[in-house]
This record gives C-alpha cells, sequence and structure tokens, in this order.
C-alpha cells in the first residue's frame, strides 16, 4: 500500500498531522496557499507562526503547489477551514491527473453556502464512489506535535480506507478508532464549537463551573437531537467525536473557540476578539448555520439559539444565559 500523503492546509492541525504522518514514517507533502508562509516554512523547517518549537522530519515536504501535492499522492487529507473547504476541492479536482484518489477531511463545520455537511460537498464534486473518511475528535494540534497521549475517530462509509488513514496516523502516542457514522462524526465537530463559544461566554461573565458542568450537559443533548435528525448515530455522540471533542473545547483556553466566548463574556466586542486571536473561530459560522438547521428541522435548540443571537443578533450575553435561565420547566430529556 502506498506509504505517501499530501495535506492541503499549512495551520496548526494541518502541521500537526503533517508531522505525526512523517514520524511514523510516511512521506508527507504538506501544502499551503499562502506562498510567503510556506517559504518561511521551507526556510525554518518548522511552522513558527501556529506552531513553533516543532522541527520537520526530514520525509516531511512542504509546497505552494497545487497540482505538485495533489498527484504527491492518492491519499489527499484536507485540513483547511469550513469556509475554504468547497473551494480547495474544487481547486484540487482541477488540478488532478490522478483519478484514483482518496480524500479525508480534518476540517470541523458545515459548507456555509448551504449548511450542507462537507462529506456532501465531496460527493457533489468528485465520484459518489470516491473513499472518503473524516478525523474527528478530542485534539489540539500543540499536544500532538508535543508527543501528548492523543484519540481520535477517523470515520468512512469504506472502512478499508477509514483503515488505511488508521495505519498512517496510528502510533504508540496516538490512537485512532474507525466508525462508518460520517454524518455523527461531522455533526458532533461542527456545533462542540458553538456549545465552546457559549461556555466562554458564562466563565467570562463570572459564573461557575456548576454553569459550564450545565451548558456541556445541555449542550450534549442539542447535538444529539439534531446529530440523530439529520442521519447519527446515537452512540457516536457520547464517544470521542462527540462528548469527548465537547468536553475538550468547552474546558480548555487552549480552544480557540472558547477563548472567544470568554472575551465576549468580559465584555469585548466580537471585532476585538476576533483580531486578538488571530486565528479561524470556526464556531463562529457553525453557529448561523446550526440555528438555521435547527429551525429547518424544528430541533430544539436553545443553547445554541442563543449563541447565535449574541453573534448575529446584538444579544448581550448576559442576555443570553437570562434567557436560557429564564425558559419554562420541564423534564429532563
Amino acid at each position: 500500500m502506498e506509504n505517501k500523503l499530501s495535506i492541503l492546509g499549512s495551520g496548526s492541525w494541518g502541521t500537526a498531522l503533517a508531522l505525526l504522518a512523517a514520524r511514523n514514517g510516511c512521506q508527507t507533502l504538506l501544502w499551503g496557499h499562502n506562498a510567503n508562509h510556506i517559504e518561511s516554512l521551507i526556510l525554518d523547517r518548522e511552522n513558527k507562526h501556529y506552531l513553533p518549537d516543532h522541527a520537520f522530519p526530514s520525509n516531511l515536504s512542504i509546497t505552494s503547489d497545487l497540482k505538485e501535492a495533489t498527484n504527491f499522492s492518492s491519499v489527499i487529507l484536507v485540513c483547511v477551514p469550513s469556509h475554504a473547504f468547497k473551494n480547495t476541492l474544487i481547486e484540487l479536482k482541477s488540478n488532478l491527473t490522478n483519478t484514483d484518489i482518496k480524500i479525508a477531511w480534518a476540517t470541523k463545520g458545515f459548507n456555509p453556502d448551504d449548511g450542507c455537511l462537507l462529506h456532501e460537498i465531496v460527493a457533489k464534486i468528485f465520484d459518489h464512489d470516491t473513499p472518503a473518511a473524516i478525523l474527528s475528535g478530542p485534539t489540539f494540534a500543540n499536544e500532538v506535535a508535543a508527543r501528548l497521549p492523543t484519540a481520535i475517530t477517523i470515520a468512512s462509509t469504506q472502512l478499508e480506507f477509514a483503515k488505511q488513514i488508521s495505519d498512517i496516523l496510528h502510533g504508540e502516542l496516538f490512537r485512532t478508532y474507525t466508525s462508518s457514522d460520517v454524518i455523527g462524526v461531522e455533526v458532533g465537530g461542527a456545533i462542540k464549537n458553538v456549545l465552546a463559544i457559549a461556555a466562554g461566554i458564562a466563565d467570562g461573565l463570572g459564573f461557575g463551573a456548576n454553569t459550564r458542568a450545565a451548558l456541556i450537559t445541555r449542550g450534549l443533548n442539542e447535538i444529539i437531537r439534531l446529530g440523530i435528525t439529520l442521519g447519527g448515530k446515537p452512540e457516536t455522540f457520547m464517544g470521542l467525536a462527540g462528548l469527548g471533542d465537547l468536553v475538550l473545547t468547552c474546558t480548555d483556553n487552549q480552544s480557540r473557540n472558547r477563548r472567544f466566548g470568554l472575551a465576549l463574556g468580559l465584555g469585548k466586542d466580537i471585532t476585538q476578539a476576533r483580531q486578538e486571536i488571530g486565528q479561524e473561530i470556526e464556531g463562529i459560522s457553525a453557529a448561523k448555520e446550526t440555528y438555521l438547521l435547527a429551525k429547518k428541522y424544528n430541533v430544539d435548540m436553545p443553547i445554541a439559539t442563543q449563541t447565535y443571537k449574541v453573534l448575529y443578533e446584538n444579544m448581550s450575553p448576559l442576555t443570553a444565559v437570562q434567557n436560557l435561565l429564564g425558559r419554562e420547566q420541564k423534564a429532563e430529556s
């Protein structure tokens, strides 16, 4: 089996996965769209901007040439933000000379154009029989790069491809589990970012651990409700790509979404909070897409709804929390 991997996206997560694959002995090519950034990676042999102090192995190559990246390997791992996912795939296809292509992605979120799940984008752009897989779970890039123990889920309807990706990434300190529930893994990875913003807001307002625990628990319930409606399996949401990822992003300040919520809770405006973080905050767009999906399918998602109103309707964070607390009493479900 081919021991090569092309990774599209040279941010922190793409770089961490490139380091992981290369350290496991896989010939790895990392592509990024910003030529100046890529030039610095080549010169420094590390990603000083997004993931400093982790030297690149000799079998990790870097390029800004998409044609080179897309034809380096039959296995492509896409690690770009969700808003760039569709266009990256379109450009990927236009640069392909190899028709025997397999596509995996570590992108978390919905397609911002129509709110559809990312596997649907893959199916529209490529043949429906194209092997496709998603990687998701409780992972911070810096901890993976630092070789700290980590576990993720790799989901595909073609389990042979999930196993191939697993073989590339799995190691002594990086455990991979396979799944066939692509939808459940995608939904969990997208909506947890919205709830991390909510948890950050609550902490920024000075509420305590009780509040955070309640938000995580009831937030998981919201993920499950929408996820099952969209076709996910209940057990997926209790695993790494559901509960695991939710707990991680809601409780640790390595989460950009949580830090963004903290800034809002402390009284900073959205623009100021985004500038301070300086990297993609997937939960902002995911809040809108989650809100629209909940309305479309008539799924009750009060935490996601109030988060949306803070981000898109200028509701104050304190009012949003008061609205949640003031809801009618009901049985837990």
